[in-house]
């Protein structure tokens, strides 16, 4: 979609505003005295304000993901992408996103928040997406798609090319969320950022980066739109703790890279196990962290695992889930505990 013109999805007062500028923001360079920010001049370095645009952090990250820094934005989790996503582009009252159903609870949250209305788009019955019936519900004031893969609470990815022709054929924007994507062998769609200019890809240092405490999410997008939630964001939205931490994180690459591993080892493993075992009807496919299993008894199993001091996630009233229990791939030891739990379950 070369022809793009973001500027006709912005909201009118988000192209009038005149953006809050930190002292952060006025001054570039090097100073020995810093009077300017009514800081406390004791406590260092914690006195100081964090970099608002996180520069040293995205120059990193730039070599890791393969992006331009100019094309990164940096938020509070990946939530507070999301979020920017409607108070940038979606005028309440009036305008619509678009979304498959069932998929992360968040973007219709956040939407509910904004006052403005949410699509949703079921999946077929083997959890694929149908791209004809989510095209088919854009109208003139939708602004943007919501599209998860690999999808939570599903598991599975969607083809990358049937996404570039629902970005080829949307008019709007497609937020692209990736959370999971570094257990998918399907490659990012970060790489298509030049040939879409309305796309958006998400993605977070809470799974495979095993970060979730430290509350730091990712958008890859065109300059013009990552200018624009800079100007809506606010203005210190990621501190210097987490700034410092994800520096020091982005130089254990192998080790990550051993943990995504073991991860993917484990998921294969805890899937052939479960579905072994009677208390599962089924094992769905998953490009994920986690599994979603069909079951005999979900409230009851999941009440059960409960009493055994095992948490997963009860999805029996998600739509299209009936039955289902979401398990996250854990430590060889957390996932012998879960299958023997479930296989446990209803015996005397």
């Amino acid at each position: 979609m070369t022809d793009f013109d973001i500027n006709s999805l912005v909201r009118p007062c988000i192209q009038a505003l005149e953006p809050y500028s930190c002292a952060r923001n006025e001054f570039h360079g090097q100073a020995s005295v810093w009077l300017d920010a009514n800081e406390s001049p004791y406590n260092a370095p914690f006195n100081r304000y964090p970099d608002p645009l996180q520069a040293q952090v995205k120059a990193k990250l730039a070599q890791v993901k393969g992006v331009e820094p100019g094309n990164i934005f940096l938020g509070n989790g990946s939530d507070e992408c999301i979020d920017l996503v409607y108070r940038v582009f979606c005028e309440p009252k009036t305008d619509n996103v678009v979304a498959m159903s069932p998929s992360y609870g968040m973007y219709e949250v956040c939407a509910h928040i904004n006052d403005v209305a949410y699509r949703k788009v079921p999946l077929r019955p083997d959890f694929s997406l149908d791209a004809q019936a989510l095209l088919g519900a854009v109208t003139p004031h939708t602004k943007a798609i919501f599209l998860c893969s690999p999808n939570n609470p599903t598991g599975n990815a969607i083809d990358t090319l049937l996404i570039e022709r629902i970005l080829d054929q949307a008019g709007c924007l497609v937020v692209v969320d990736e959370a999971y994507a570094d257990f998918s062998s399907q490659p990012s769609m970060r790489h298509k950022l030049a040939r879409h200019p309305n796309l958006i890809v998400l993605s977070t240092f809470s799974k495979a980066w095993a970060s979730a405490g430290v509350r730091l999410g990712m958008a890859f997008a065109s300059r013009a739109i990552v200018e624009l939630f800079n100007k809506v964001k606010y203005p210190y939205n990621v501190n210097c703790l987490t700034q410092q931490y994800a520096l020091e994180h982005l130089k254990k690459l192998d080790q990550l890279a051993g943990w995504r591993n073991a991860i993917l080892a484990e998921r294969g493993r805890l899937i052939d196990a479960l579905s072994r075992l009677p208390q599962v009807l089924k094992t769905y496919p998953t490009d994920a962290n986690f599994v979603l299993v069909k079951t005999v008894d979900a409230d009851g199993i999941y009440a059960h695992l409960c009493r055994e001091g095992i948490v997963v996630r009860n999805r029996n009233r998600v739509e299209q889930c009936l039955g289902c229990l979401r398990i996250t791939v854990g430590t060889p030891q957390e996932n012998d505990a879960v299958i023997n739990a479930i296989s446990n379950y209803g015996n005397k």
